[in-house]
């Protein structure tokens, strides 16, 4: 087995059990553990895709992925195994209960924990430093969601560890252990915010159809507990914030797609 894997592989003592997987920031491979189990190897390429595996460690399996192993780059977590997918059921008439699991799974992400929160967190309103950026460079509808975000940020709930990336492929079925997240960011702030992703997803064909729209705030407000009002606004902050960071990617369509997002909650807030 070639690198990156080849050290990990006998560090580990993991036997390859399929094809590797490159994505823009991580190069995986699955494999099975000494004792047989199913298991993904993750070698971290970005650095912020690194300081997710300190998050996955805290959560320990409560929520996300268990992790067994975990040193520099590397990661060995748990592999999903279980047969449903968020994202065909949003596409096949189940888009309430796609939405209703990711939301349960958020809220065991939230749930105290114990133990301090890892202390490389990145406050929230940090996070949004692209928005800043394209709103003072392009107004408009990012001028818009700066606003709203600015609005959050000072009536924010009790800061907490956040997912900061849920989306119908980062909470997958775990079979006997159930849904649970993979591929956190690293963020900490208002939990509002991890809910808005399931409003923005650009890789989900229906997201910009106003029906859709409409009928996902009432479902996912309802499902999170929060009002309707503060998830539209948590919508249109996030979409601002995606689309200036696909418009840094050169990613015009995904910028466009959370752009009509974000049009779709101004309307709804009114």
């Amino acid at each position: 087995m070639t690198q990156p894997f080849a050290p990990w592989l006998a560090r580990w003592r993991l036997r390859p059990d399929g094809d590797a997987i490159t994505t823009p920031g991580s190069d995986l491979l699955p494999v099975r553990l000494a004792d047989g189990d199913a298991a993904m190897l993750k070698i971290a390429r970005d650095p912020e895709e690194r300081f997710g595996a300190g998050l996955m460690r805290w959560w320990d399996g409560d929520g996300a992925a268990r992790v067994h192993a975990h040193e520099g780059d590397a990661l060995l977590m748990e592999r999903a195994l279980g047969p449903r997918s968020l994202m065909a059921m949003a596409l096949d008439g189940e888009d309430d209960e796609a939405s209703r699991i990711a939301c349960a799974v958020v809220a065991r992400l939230h749930a105290p924990r114990p133990a301090p929160w890892p202390a490389d967190l990145v406050p929230l309103e940090r996070w949004f430093a692209s928005l800043e950026t394209a709103a003072g460079r392009d107004g408009g509808m990012f001028a818009q969601a700066l606003d709203v975000a600015r609005e959050l940020f000072a009536t924010a709930e009790p800061a907490r560890p956040l997912h900061g990336d849920i989306h119908h492929t980062n909470v997958l079925d775990f079979g006997e252990r159930g849904w649970l997240a993979i591929d956190p960011k690293r963020i900490v702030g208002d939990r509002g915010y991890d809910y808005a992703n399931l409003m923005c997803n650009p890789e989900l064909p229906t997201v910009t159809r106003p029906e859709r729209f409409a009928r996902q705030a009432q479902v996912i407000a309802q499902a999170s507990g929060l009002s309707q009002r503060r998830l539209l606004q948590w919508t249109l902050a996030y979409a601002g914030l995606s689309a200036a960071w696909f418009l840094e990617d050169g990613d015009d369509a995904s910028a466009t797609s959370d752009l009509t997002v974000a049009k779709l909650a101004l309307g709804a807030l009114g």
